[in-house]
């Protein structure tokens, strides 16, 4: 296939499809859902598949379409029509709703996580569709709550897995890392969110007693540093039972990238300063270490000038990224069981959602033929990858479906999905729909 054909013809459908990110579909804020399902009804009927369906029992819709090819063979394409809210807006650089092209980059709220992922795969359509047709049947499954952590998407699967019977699955998206190669992806991590809080009185007190009363922020977070050691152990009895051992084919993948894998350059993406901390083996840890992070805290007063009290009442948001092998909902129910052993059992834990991590083994036949094509095209700047640091509903999936799961796609390390000034290179947005062009056709060969 002749590459600066198929190159070009990625830039124009990028371009095409600007009005798919200027929609505003905030899964958090209940905003642009339907305007982004009728987005991709209309264009998965003018692109001609053969069955579009939109599943909506649960809460927000799925988004279903089928495309006859010349084989048998069915891939099936998993995407999220949701996107991150757009704040903290005053750091934007550009209006995060409107593509916005600076040199070799476009920036939009979405733009890589996830609609740049669909319109690459909706341009490789295209591009088959105008060029003989598609050398196998191809499915698309879009949700509309990943970024809410997909809450209802094992039951929207239970529900169409006949639609959605395939030979194996292309994941949401990945794309280069740090040192810019091609990311062959074959798993997620898992994550269990929580809030933990805690009452110390019925109300705030003047700050002068507290030589004698307790103060709900320093509870919290004694309570919470009680689980966490400078070492980055979590000091949670049985976090770490049942994590599944490694092949030696993975550890050895691992080890090969560790010694390429580049954090200072992640450093330098996010500004950071004081907060490095002293890993070792950093691509290990991202690949099969369990974290525990706070994401935020609140107590007290947090206005503007001074009220000298003690908070009655604090409270903070938690997630764990966890690995195969761990069991989200228990973690949860381990980290209040320590909090009570420690002495806090004053401190409530609330479970809000948790995904399972799930890898597709490295040595499967389906993620060897990506990885080999991957390979063919971009010489030794691949990367086989065992997961990527983030969760998704992957786990969900397999089970019903029982198929190899792979991802890969268009950003870039520098890309700040969930941040401001979101965006995509143009170069690996050609560069990823070359490749899924060309994993179509040789899928269907193989």
């Amino acid at each position: 296939m002749n590459q600066e054909n198929i190159y070009q013809y990625a830039e124009k459908e990028l371009k095409k499809d600007a009005d798919f990110f200027r929609i505003q579909s905030v899964s958090a804020q209940n905003k642009g859902i339907q305007e982004g399902v009728n987005y991709l009804t209309t264009t998965f009927k003018q692109l001609g598949a053969s069955e579009v369906k939109v599943y909506s029992e649960y809460r927000n819709p799925v988004v279903y379409a089928f495309f006859k090819g010349h084989s048998d063979k069915t891939l099936l394409f998993y995407n999220h029509y949701d996107v991150q809210p757009e704040d903290p807006i005053d750091e934007w650089e550009t209006d995060p709703f409107e593509p916005t092209y600076k040199d070799d980059k476009v920036y939009a709220r979405g733009i890589c996580d996830d609609k740049g992922e669909i319109v690459s795969r909706l341009a490789a359509v295209r591009y088959y569709q105008e060029n003989g047709g598609l050398p196998c049947n191809v499915k698309f499954m879009i949700e509309g709550e990943e970024e809410i952590g997909s809450p209802n998407i094992d039951k929207y699967v239970q529900d169409a897995t006949a639609d959605l019977a395939c030979d194996a699955l292309i994941w949401e998206g990945g794309g280069m890392d740090e040192d810019n190669n091609f990311q062959i992806i074959a798993g997620t991590k898992g994550i269990t969110s929580f809030d933990v809080d805690v009452n110390t009185a019925t109300s705030d007190a003047h700050s002068s007693l507290a030589a004698y009363l307790d103060n709900a922020a320093w509870r919290l977070v004694q309570g919470l540093a009680s689980l966490y050691g400078p070492d980055r152990q979590i000091n949670v009895e049985h976090f770490y039972d049942g994590i599944a051992h490694l092949s030696d084919y993975t550890q050895k993948q691992i080890d090969t990238l560790e010694q390429h894998f580049d954090t200072e350059t992640i450093i330098d993406t996010f500004g950071v300063t004081n907060g490095k901390l002293p890993v070792k083996k950093p691509f290990y840890a991202v690949m099969n270490e369990p974290t525990m992070t706070i994401n935020g805290l609140s107590a007290g007063y947090e206005g503007a000038g001074v009220k000298t009290v003690i908070p009655r009442y604090a409270k903070a948001k938690l997630d764990c990224r966890l690995v195969p092998g761990q069991d989200p909902e228990k973690i949860a129910y381990y980290i209040q069981e320590q909090l009570k052993h420690n002495g806090f059992g004053d401190l409530q834990v609330h479970f809000n959602l948790s995904e399972d991590a799930h890898r597709t083994p490295l040595e499967t036949e389906f993620v060897q033929q990506n990885y080999k094509l991957a390979q063919e095209l971009f010489g030794n700047k691949v990367a086989l990858i065992p997961n990527q640091p983030g969760a998704g509903p992957m786990r969900a999936f397999y089970n019903h479906l029982q198929v190899p799961i792979v991802g890969f796609g268009i950003h870039y390390s520098g890309s700040t999905p969930h941040a401001p000034n979101e965006n995509i290179r143009i170069s690996d947005f050609k560069q990823g729909t070359y490749y899924l062009v060309n994993l179509v056709q040789k899928f269907a060969e193989e």
